[in-house]
């Protein structure tokens, strides 16, 4: 910007548009106006990236804030600090004069303080014979005052963006988790479809980020890639619900093998009963007259498989049946152990089963051979999955009370 060395109502200096515009803003403090000057401080720190402000530049203004007597910049009580360069340099921690010379220039071009000059351009204060400070001559805060809305104003929707930012962040965290595992149960699964193509295609949109992403920039990739999740999810949902659809009227319904409702203990074989003992024998479809759990029941005993749904919750049973699918591979569970389960208990109930064994899963030593021995006694009817449920709620009621 052009500047001429040119003498002005406010003293002999380069002077520049900036420089005016500081001087105008000055004199535009409203009667009565005052603000906290460590309250205001704080905010242009949080600002300093709307207003281009050197961390540099505001030690050197919070030096010269330590000079203003008072804690509340206030146009009444006159807003201009006379230190020494000397001064300023041990409060701004030992800068060098030309370091401090250079951000007080920065400070005056950014119109947040002005120099009010002397006419021998030194920096001293006139008193009045009862020892009050009649006119002063070194920087004006004025300007800092007269902007206090506007930067109160920047300071709001930095900390906005910055929260914005870090929602933006935790979304694509758990997009991430989520899709990684998503992409390895379908692998592991056998799932049609190109999931190499999948992945790849997940890579290029985390690849697209720049290192240190802006909301605008991380806002549109992380939608993309949350609906490639969704994408993911779904086609899963299809291939789990695909394999369980008959015509058959008795493998519709939903096969959840349990005892009677008053019944809280593991059912016996009962006299009339014949257990099956070869392991060949078909499967024997789940009796009609049995009845389906809550969902929320399930989810209150065996909470830990929560954070393994669709973005970390679990709101439905697909959800429950994709964390199940996670939570087997996890486990190292087999998948011809967990489809036999699917088929004796109904897919519903053989993923609350994978969700009580996660659950218990420090105390078991094979959970692929424990859902094995669980899925033949069930099939032989000496195994209800209710006093399992029954007995983790129990445990976890125990388990807050003790932590209460």
């Amino acid at each position: 910007m052009e500047s001429r060395n040119v003498t002005t109502p406010f003293g002999r200096r380069s002077m520049t548009l900036a420089l005016l515009a500081g001087q105008f803003i000055s004199g535009e403090v409203a009667p009565g106006r005052s603000a906290d000057k460590w309250k205001l401080f704080r905010a242009l720190c949080e600002a300093k990236p709307r207003l281009g402000i050197t961390e540099r530049a505001l030690a050197v203004l919070n030096a010269l804030l330590s000079f203003y007597p008072e804690n509340v910049l206030s146009g009444e009580a006159g807003l201009v600090v006379f230190p020494s360069n000397a001064q300023l340099s041990r409060r701004a921690h030992g800068m060098a004069e030309a370091t401090l010379r250079r951000h007080l220039a920065l400070l005056v071009e950014s119109g947040l303080i002005t120099r009010k000059d002397s006419p021998n351009g030194k920096r001293y204060a006139r008193k009045s014979r009862s020892g009050a400070i009649d006119e002063a001559f070194g920087f004006s805060l004025a300007p800092l005052l007269a902007r206090a809305d506007e930067i109160e104003r920047l300071a709001a929707e930095v900390e906005a963006e910055r929260l914005e930012l870090r929602r933006l962040r935790e979304r694509l965290t758990l997009c991430r988790r989520d899709i990684a595992k998503l992409i390895e149960v379908a692998i592991d699964e056998s799932v049609p479809g190109d999931w190499a193509a999948v992945e790849e295609k997940f890579r290029s949109h985390i690849a697209s980020l720049p290192r240190v992403p802006s909301v605008g920039e991380l806002g549109p990739v992380v939608e993309k890639i949350e609906s490639l999740r969704g994408l993911i999810a779904n086609e899963l949902k299809t291939r789990i619900k695909r394999p369980h659809v008959s015509g058959n009227p008795d493998q519709t319904e939903r096969h959840i093998q349990s005892s009677k409702p008053e019944s809280l203990h593991e059912s016996e074989p009962r006299s009339g009963d014949r257990p099956v003992e070869k392991s060949n024998q078909a499967v024997q479809p789940a009796s009609k007259t049995n009845r389906s759990f809550p969902l929320a029941m399930v989810l209150k005993a065996c909470p830990e498989i929560v954070i393994y749904g669709p973005g970390g919750t679990i709101r439905s049973w697909p959800d429950l049946m994709i964390a199940a699918a996670t939570v087997r591979t996890m486990l190292r569970v087999d998948p011809s152990a967990y489809q036999d389960a699917c088929q004796v208990l109904g897919p519903e109930n053989a993923g609350t089963l994978v969700a009580c064994i996660l659950e218990r899963a420090e105390h078991i030593n094979s959970a692929g051979g424990y859902l094995r021995d669980l899925t033949g006694r069930a099939r032989r009817g000496i195994f209800s999955l209710g006093p399992m449920l029954m007995a983790l709620m129990r445990a976890n009621q125990g388990a807050g009370r003790k932590a209460g």
